[in-house]
């Protein structure tokens, strides 16, 4: 099976794009990031009519997840239990598949902004309370599915200018550190399963040309645990969408599990 995450920076204005981008590639669950949506304004029929159920946990103008899948989710969470938080971000599901039950988490991280500002101390304690959370869901869940927009760079390979960039926001090492925490878990960065092309990143900022100069980002992840760990066939960013007239800044990334 194909499972994909996707920032899509307003569903409203990218409902076509997650169409088409379906058309051509039929994953069998599609976690999307920033709806940007309440739940009332939720396109359920469109997706319907392409073939996918929604879970859903929206809010109005900002954050908001989903998960998208061909088989209904059962046993929905929505946002991170025992961390008191009034945004939307967080959605977890299991789905039934071939080779048994397979639990998905669609994070979308805090940004943070600048690090030392209150912001980041926020993302600081949502990590906290994400990995916390995450850990009985692990126990619970052997077979899970950590993805969506981090917002956190791993490593240099991730960012376009290493140096320059380094301890500013999304390169921190405090976020790099709560990242290696949710690898100590037991999870594994699917996409460093590979070998893949120099410079892979799934996220570009609408300014100075960024995408045409390909001066990006790597923050979109997918983390497998150690049960799914030897499913996985591959794991790709499709750029394509970024090319797309009024795209999102980010792409989605694929991974694929046999």
């Amino acid at each position: 099976m194909k499972i994909a995450t996707w920032n899509v920076n307003s569903l409203a204005v990218r409902l076509p794009q997650v169409l088409d981008w379906l058309t051509a590639n039929p994953v069998d669950a599609l976690c999307l990031q920033e709806l940007k949506l309440s739940e009332d304004k939720f396109p359920f029929k469109e997706l319907e009519a392409a073939g996918y159920h929604s879970a859903v946990f929206g809010q109005k103008t900002y954050n908001g997840v989903a998960i998208l899948s061909r088989t209904a989710a059962r046993d929905v969470v929505k946002n991170i239990n025992g961390f008191s938080d009034e945004q939307s971000r967080v959605i977890a599901a299991t789905l039934d598949t071939p080779d048994g039950e397979l639990r998905i988490v669609n994070a979308y991280f805090v940004n943070g902004q600048t690090p030392g500002s209150e912001k980041f101390e926020y993302k600081m304690k949502w990590l906290d309370g994400l990995r916390n959370w995450l850990r009985d869901e692990l126990a619970a869940h052997p077979r899970l599915v950590l993805l969506g927009d981090f917002n956190i760079t791993v490593d240099d390979r991730d960012t376009y200018d290493p140096e320059g960039l380094r301890e500013t926001i999304h390169h921190t090492t405090e976020e790099r550190q709560h990242f290696q925490a949710l690898i100590d878990l037991g999870l594994t960065d699917a996409f460093r399963m590979f070998e893949q092309p120099e410079k892979s990143y799934s996220w570009w900022d609408y300014r100075e040309f960024a995408f045409r100069r390909n001066r990006g980002l790597r923050i979109d992840h997918i983390l497998v645990s150690q049960a799914v760990k030897p499913m996985v066939k591959s794991c790709v960013i499709d750029k394509l969408p970024r090319k797309n007239e009024r795209p999102s800044d980010h792409v989605p990334v694929t991974v694929e599990l046999g």
